[in-house]
Parts: C-alpha cells; structure tokens; sequence
C-alpha cells in the first residue's frame, strides 16, 4: 500500500482523550463510564487505554432514538454505580 492510500486512512483505534471529543464527553466522564461498566467497549494495548472506532458508533447508536416517546433503542446508562438489578431493568 502506498504511504499517500495509507495517510487518509482514520484512526481505528482512539485513546481516551481522543475518544471523548469523538463522543462528545469529557475524558473524565469517558473514564468513570470504563469503571462502572457502562461505556463504550475498550481493550488495553501496552497498558494504554484504546478505543475502536466501531465499538464507539455502536455504543451511540445503542442510545438512538426517533423520538423522545421511542422505546424500541437501549438505555445508555449514566457513569455512575449500578447495583445488578438496576442495570438489568434500565438496559430491557
């Protein structure tokens, strides 16, 4: 592959400040969704946090709806604690 083909090419992977301004959120509330469970999927490369692309746009459109009276999406639930009942009920 060329190095021009290769240059406009996007990132497939983002790091989490990267990551937040592509989902609209600050890092910190990016992070506190990594640590309770609820965010985007994230693998760890070198000890260092990534975030796929792909896995991001999933983790938004699993929130999207048509309307406010639109109940057919998923919750995305907020980056806070959640006991295992509260999690199962808000994501049916």
């Amino acid at each position: 592959m060329s190095s021009s083909a290769t240059a406009t090419l996007p990132p497939r992977c983002l790091r989490t400040p990267e990551a937040a301004r592509f989902l609209g959120l600050s890092g910190r509330t990016l992070e506190k969704h990594r640590t309770y469970g609820t965010g985007p999927r994230y693998s760890k490369i070198g000890g260092r946090v990534v975030y796929r692309v792909e896995d991001l746009q999933i983790w938004v459109d699993r929130g999207a709806k048509s309307s406010t009276t639109d109940e057919t999406g998923s919750v995305v639930l907020p980056a806070k604690r959640h006991t295992e009942e509260t999690s199962f009920e808000r994501r049916r």
